[in-house]
């Protein structure tokens, strides 16, 4: 689901300017009123997987993409990850966010999903043609839109979910409890051969320019689900559009679908979050926030002349062990 383009990775997460400045620039400035108004529809329309389909395959050349080289430098936990470890990237989109994870850990292994297959199809050409060692062992990837549908029982079961795993056992062996209702007993045992049913969920999830294009009244419900598969203690790393970024303020007024909620000429939509908002959804749900603070970048048109101010989400949570 994502559409941003990157920069050089020495520019981001920087402090190029003051968003508290930004913020009083367009709150003053009149031209900009109407993305300030309150919004009166009761709700905002849903982009489905067919409007990021057709974007898609109108860019199946991939070059709309350039891999995140910067991911590595602003969420350095994936570097300093244990072998082995699992990490999830949720929108992976044409696998601009996983390809750089897995040239740099050769032992980690990624698990991509997207609610676009033909996304899923550019991704695992761009995956094939990067010439990774052993990628085919340690690149997964999957369809799923985790605004409207969990993520599969692979990923993690309903057990692991809930926290019911047998500590004696290692952290991604499940157990398969079953209530025989004539006895009133509970019974346990694994329920394959190796005493395996699923992952027992991911070290890390990487939600990157993927939240803002899912309906408001979806976004709590999408966020607990990427808190259930991360296992106790496991990282999400968050990064999105963050409010009064240039793209916002080049919106007109017909495209404004809700409040900081746009729809794009393709239908696809994007939202643009301030700290309370992002904090408000992954504290809701039970992540403990480690880092949140705006991304402000100060990037140049040197064709046109202009200087544009970027603002982007940053945050890392966890989840309590």
């Amino acid at each position: 689901m994502s559409i941003e383009k990157s920069v050089a990775a020495d520019e981001y997460h920087s402090k190029d300017f003051d968003w508290e400045d930004l913020r009083r620039d367009i709150e003053s400035d009149p031209s900009f009123s109407f993305h300030l108004s309150p919004f009166l529809q009761s709700s905002s329309p849903s982009s489905d997987s067919q409007a990021w389909s057709h974007f898609h395959s109108r860019h199946s050349t991939g070059k709309f993409f350039k891999e995140r080289r910067y991911l590595l430098k602003e969420f350095p936990d994936l570097l300093s990850c244990d072998d082995y470890s699992k990490v999830l990237e949720v929108g992976c989109g044409n696998g601009s966010t996983v390809l750089p994870i897995l040239r740099a850990k050769e032992k980690t292994s990624v698990y991509a999903c997207d609610c676009s297959v033909e996304a899923l199809e550019r991704a695992m050409q761009n995956i094939a043609d990067a010439d990774i060692e052993n990628v085919i062992y340690r690149y997964h990837q999957f369809c799923c839109d985790f605004s409207v549908a969990q993520f599969p029982k692979w990923l993690a079961c309903d057990l692991c979910r809930t926290k019911r795993v047998e500590k004696s056992l290692p952290y991604y062996t499940c157990i398969k409890y079953e209530v025989n209702e004539s006895e009133g007993t509970l019974t346990s045992s694994p329920p394959n051969k190796d005493g395996r049913c699923c992952l027992g969920g991911v070290d890390f999830l990487t939600l990157i320019f993927t939240l803002s294009a899912v309906s408001p009244e979806r976004m709590m419900t999408a966020v607990r689900e990427c808190f259930s598969v991360l296992k106790p203690g496991g990282l999400l790393l968050f990064r999105d559009y963050g409010l009064y970024d240039m793209t916002m303020l080049r919106f007109e007024p017909e495209k404004r679908v809700g409040f900081r909620h746009y729809m794009r000429a393709d239908g696809t939509l994007s939202y643009f979050f301030d700290l309370v908002c992002a904090r408000d959804l992954f504290v809701g749900v039970g992540f403990i926030e480690l880092e949140l603070e705006y991304c402000c970048v100060k990037s140049v048109n040197r064709r046109k002349g202009k200087s544009m101010r970027r603002v982007w989400v940053h945050g890392k949570f966890q989840k309590p062990s």
